[in-house]
């Protein structure tokens, strides 16, 4: 397993999220896309292939869509 560096991770939230703090963040930056709870910055962070981020993106956007 490859551990990504966190420290070089530049983490954004969407411009969607409220301000209720309840989004996560993603993280670029890495060899991977990371993702983060925006209250537990400190804890758990998922890490995907950019491929399968930017499938799971589309996904998201077309199901938005319809």
């Amino acid at each position: 397993m490859i551990v990504p560096d966190l420290s070089r991770a530049d983490w954004r939230r969407s411009k969607y999220s409220g301000s209720n703090g309840n989004c996560v963040e993603v993280g670029t930056g890495a060899p991977a896309v990371l993702v983060r709870d925006t209250k537990d910055q400190a804890g758990a962070v998922l890490a995907f292939a950019p491929d399968a981020w930017r499938r799971f993106a589309a996904t998201v956007k077309d199901v938005s869509r319809a």
